[in-house]
């Protein structure tokens, strides 16, 4: 394979690339590979001014160049055709399939559900047959099926190297089977560690996969069909940054920034999507409330989720009181998480990695299992943890568990007054969960594309 082919960096939505970017993934490969890296942003440019500069190369691609939406009028019946077909037996209708084959988050898919991969409406309207299945997934990644005519002649001009920052994502399936068709090499980066058990159909058609730990290449092979040999184990790139401890000063100058006081207790509640999390404003209201009639309570600094745009309304009596704070929601920020993580004095959320993040930095933990509000019969918080793979992080005790709000307030408190009660069992299932965090994930997953490149 000559030296000089290209690469392509396809970073497929925020959350992957804010990996990729903030943890210094993206800059390697572009030391790597010089000219030869091609950054394709496959999400809204609104959302990627700030990576973009960062990634430039030999200039930065968007989804809009390689798949306008101006085409000829045969092109617009094929595309018009492949949607058609992939809203029935395409990407969604697999990713609710391989949930009930498997039975992934059978618990939490309903019809109608705000997140699609959970919205069972969405399973299509063929019979759930294995054989039939395995059929309906060969066609998805097909070589055979409609490629944008624009993207297919790029990639036949260039012959790049292609590697996905995330490889289950929708807008990534053109590329893979483009890929296919023409030959190229593929390089799939599988975005988390629950990625493998509940977010969709991975093809088994490329050259290599990387992986965060053991698990998720077992999985890969056992619900995939992926070949072991061809998965690459580099341990969790977001963990380098809590690698080496940031100073005191630094947390500090954070804190003020949100007109809280460094000096005194702040304890870090993190949010949920409204899709997994819809009453999460009622606990917020609650909690700020609790906080007002409360002698010498802590300070309170909400961190909503990068994809919450209600978060002004869910948030709003944070944004109000005095002694809370709310951070406005960002993809860009990690070095701030990271800061807050190493030095904050106790954290709240329901599920998520940022629970595992909490425990990576040994931060004394309270998992919120109910919803504040809801009506009887709602369960969304103790559904968000039920997964696959959070079950040895629930069993694992390195947390402490609120079933309702007293239970916060007390785990709260049982935080601040003893942070270092369950700093064995923290280690433990960072040990057990994440492996060893050495501060050189990054360097193992730039290690692994360039090998598969080269």
């Amino acid at each position: 394979m000559s030296a000089k082919q290209p690469v392509w960096l396809v970073l497929a939505d925020p959350l992957s690339a804010r990996v990729f970017v903030d943890c210094g993934i993206g800059e390697r490969l572009a030391a790597r590979f010089g000219p030869r890296l091609q950054s394709v942003f496959l999400f809204r440019r609104e959302e990627t001014d700030a990576w973009a500069v960062r990634l430039d190369g030999r200039g930065v691609l968007y989804a809009d160049q390689l798949a306008p939406l101006s085409v000829r009028p045969l092109e617009r019946a094929l595309r018009r055709g492949d949607r058609w077909l992939d809203r029935r037996i395409g990407y969604y209708p697999l990713a609710i399939r391989l949930n009930y084959r498997h039975g992934f988050h059978l618990e939490r898919m309903h019809p109608g559900h705000g997140n699609w991969l959970l919205d069972s409406a969405r399973a299509g309207p063929l019979p759930r047959w294995s054989a039939l299945e395995r059929g309906l997934t060969r066609w998805h990644f097909s070589p055979r099926r409609h490629v944008p005519h624009a993207l297919l002649e790029r990639l036949r001009a260039e012959r790049p190297a292609i590697v996905f920052s995330n490889l289950q994502m929708q807008a990534a399936v053109p590329y893979i089977v483009a890929a296919r068709r023409l030959g190229l090499t593929l390089v799939g980066y599988v975005a988390s560690w629950d990625h493998t058990v509940g977010k969709g159909v991975i093809s088994p058609h490329l050259d290599q996969y990387i992986v965060q730990n053991d698990v998720m290449r077992d999985d890969l092979a056992r619900f995939h069909d992926v070949d072991p040999s061809r998965v690459a184990v580099t341990g969790w790139p977001q963990t380098d940054l809590f690698h080496t401890k940031g100073p005191r000063s630094t947390y500090e100058d954070v804190v003020r920034g949100y007109s809280l006081d460094p000096a005194k207790a702040v304890v870090l509640v993190m949010g949920n999507t409204p899709t997994n999390a819809p009453y999460e404003g009622r606990f917020v209201e609650r909690l700020v409330a609790w906080r007002a009639a409360t002698a010498n309570a802590p300070q309170l600094l909400f961190r909503p989720h990068p994809r919450d745009r209600e978060w002004r309304t869910r948030f709003a009596p944070a944004l109000a009181a005095s002694g809370t704070a709310v951070q406005e929601p960002s993809y860009t920020d990690l070095e701030v998480l990271a800061t807050l993580l190493q030095h904050g004095d106790c954290v709240v959320a329901n599920a998520g990695t940022i629970l595992l993040d909490a425990l990576v930095n040994d931060r004394p933990a309270v998992c919120v299992l109910y919803d504040e509000g809801a009506p009887p019969g709602e369960s969304w918080a103790a559904k968000n943890v039920i997964g696959e793979h959070y079950r040895e992080l629930i069993a694992s005790g390195a947390f402490l568990r609120a079933e309702q709000f007293e239970d916060v307030v007390a785990g709260i408190e049982r935080c601040l007054a003893q942070p270092d009660e369950l700093a064995q069992e923290r280690s433990r299932v960072v040990a057990a969960v994440v492996g060893e965090v050495d501060g050189r994930a990054a360097e193992r997953v730039v290690t692994a594309i360039a090998d598969a490149v080269d």
